[in-house]
């Protein structure tokens, strides 16, 4: 009897270590859920810079729109639990003094290269790394479409592969609005994102090479069969684009 408790209370800490890793590795992808009663406190701020949350949106939606990272949101807000913002919340999207919220989502003034983006394609001396297509089809998305991330659309059951040699960080369906997931670490400053997969052939801690099939084309959580890219630099996105060979 002792010996069942010791390995249960084992496993349970093994299962808790586990899923703050993934907490942590996960918290600028989280897409959050939308309890439908309005937030009980009435003394919410409003004006220029604040957002009131509307039924479907979600802190990255948000955090898209207005052109911000969920980090930021995420501070400003002070939220604890990033996964539970509700209908009505007012939330901060602009920093203290910066125009006015409306203003910056009606923006429609072409952006070119962000100079950040710029930088980290430059790349980091001591984090080389070797770029592939995720995948073949037709591909949508960037800057100026309200995310930084890739579409490519394809065929059930497509193969997925790798974009760059590293190890796979994060491999499951615990995230909503990403399907089956695949986050790959590529260096100390590098990651890849790879969502909406049918299934996954790779597991956590598996190194993989650069081409290397790591899932199959699918659409979970998401309306048609595609495969949605991200490259994140230090935990934000940058535009794949920049560091993606041409085809």
């Amino acid at each position: 009897m002792v010996q069942n408790t010791a390995a249960s209370s084992s496993k349970k800490q093994n299962g808790i270590k586990h899923c703050g890793l993934a907490l942590i590795l996960l918290a600028t992808l989280a897409a959050c859920s939308t309890p439908s009663g309005p937030d009980s406190n009435p003394a919410q701020p409003s004006g220029p810079g604040y957002y009131t949350v509307q039924k479907g949106d979600t802190l990255s939606s948000i955090a898209r729109k207005f052109r911000r990272s969920n980090s930021d949101i995420i501070a400003w807000n002070k939220l604890s639990d990033p996964n539970d913002i509700k209908v009505d919340q007012v939330l901060r999207v602009l920093p203290q003094g910066a125009r006015s919220a409306s203003a910056a989502s009606s923006k429609t003034t072409p952006r070119s290269v962000d100079s950040a983006d710029t930088a980290a394609a430059a790349g980091d001396e001591k984090d080389p790394v070797d770029w592939t297509w995720p995948a073949s089809g037709q591909s949508s998305g960037g800057v100026g479409q309200g995310k930084k991330g890739l579409d490519i659309f394809g065929q059930l059951g497509q193969p997925v592969l790798a974009a760059a040699a590293g190890k796979v960080m994060y491999s499951g369906s615990g995230i909503r609005g990403y399907g089956n997931l695949v986050i790959i670490k590529h260096s100390s400053k590098l990651l890849s994102v790879y969502a909406h997969n049918k299934t996954i052939v790779v597991k956590e801690g598996q190194m993989v090479r650069k081409g290397q099939q790591i899932a199959e084309m699918g659409k979970s959580d998401s309306n048609a069969v595609k495969l949605y890219f991200e490259i994140r630099r230090q935990g934000k996105p940058v535009d794949p684009s920049l560091f993606l060979p041409s085809r």
